[in-house]
């Protein structure tokens, strides 16, 4: 490490310098399964991705799926395939590299945009339950409340507190006094494990305090929802209420498959067990695969939508026809 000229708030006393870069420890220190690593995250880092952009594209192109409910799913799709993309990559690069550095600027960025995306994610999914409580429970009312507008301003909404909510954190990591250890014992930079670095223990708690008032007011208000939801569901046996079922299955279960790794980290942030390493691997590569084929595979509308996508554009000979048609929607 390099001596750097001391910055304010970030000061290192005596022969000790100031840290300006991390060593990621990464999953494995074998080479044999760093490559299997290798080979595995590469497949499911471009099935997530190839996945979430499909949604996309079919929600903009199938004028079916032009709705409150799909706007807001092809939002989330969007926030996978950037929750997949902001650690991944670099993960995969290291597989293949036997020294994994990261810049402290490097390191600061990745928190940032994790906790971006993962904030904007929780707010997402709380918008998409309310949208479910006025499909359900005040269907006639339903298309006047969930205009394009309110529809925009929740993504707004949640994109806003997730970046306030990275920011915070960012502003009280930033000027941390990195002066001894600078190894993070994970496959990119965890905020926890970080801050761990700098022995500040009560920013340590004010920032896990910020992130857990954050998850479990979400998932609070998500288990308030659903329960109302499901109440209203218990009442009727219409077939509509057997699609809404069928949905609200799926939109439960990414819920769960979210929150769960998220509690668990920040209820036990500073444990030194390999589970961490398993939790923050499904969060960032198997979350974002997974939502995609959990909505395809309980939606109707959306599979055929897909199916229907497919056999129109992504035929032999006609992808470039496919991606031609995108692009002329988008621009109008």
């Amino acid at each position: 490490m390099k001596q750097l000229e001391k910055l304010p708030g970030n000061e290192c006393s005596g022969n000790k310098s100031v840290v300006t870069e991390f060593i990621l420890l990464g999953l494995s220190s074998s080479q044999d399964i760093q490559l299997f690593l290798f080979l595995l995250f590469s497949v499911f880092y471009g099935a997530a991705v190839l996945g979430n952009i499909f949604i996309i594209l079919t929600v903009i192109i199938d004028s079916r799926l032009h709705s409150p409910m799909y706007f807001l799913l092809s939002n989330l799709s969007f926030i996978d395939v950037c929750q997949a993309t902001f650690a991944t990559p670099k993960m995969i690069a290291d597989f293949l590299n036997e020294h994994k550095t990261i810049t402290f600027q490097g390191c600061m960025s990745q928190i940032f945009f994790l906790h971006v995306f993962g904030g904007s994610e929780m707010v997402l999914l709380v918008a998409m339950a309310y949208d479910r409580y006025i499909a359900i429970c005040k269907p006639l009312h339903y298309m006047t409340i969930m205009s394009r507008r309110v529809c925009a301003i929740l993504v707004g909404v949640s994109w806003t507190i997730g970046i306030l909510h990275s920011a915070s954190h960012l502003a009280f990591t930033v000027n941390l006094p990195f002066c001894g250890p600078n190894k993070v014992d994970n496959f990119f930079c965890d905020l926890p494990l970080v801050i761990k670095l700098a022995y500040t223990y009560v920013v340590s708690l004010l920032i896990v305090a910020d992130s857990g008032f954050l998850s479990m007011s979400s998932f609070l208000l998500l288990v308030i929802s659903y329960t109302v939801i499901l109440i209203t569901v218990r009442k009727r046996s219409s077939a509509s209420m057997a699609k809404a079922r069928s949905t609200l299955t799926a939109h439960i279960t990414v819920v769960t498959l979210f929150f769960g790794p998220c509690i668990f980290i920040y209820v036990w942030p500073f444990s030194s067990y390999s589970v961490d390493k398993v939790l923050a691997v499904f969060y960032t590569i198997f979350t974002p695969i997974l939502n995609p084929i959990i909505y395809t595979l309980r939606n109707k509308d959306m599979k055929a939508a897909m199916l229907k996508v497919k056999s129109r554009y992504l035929k032999s000979g006609q992808v470039s026809a496919f991606i031609r048609n995108v692009l002329f929607l988008e621009t109008n």
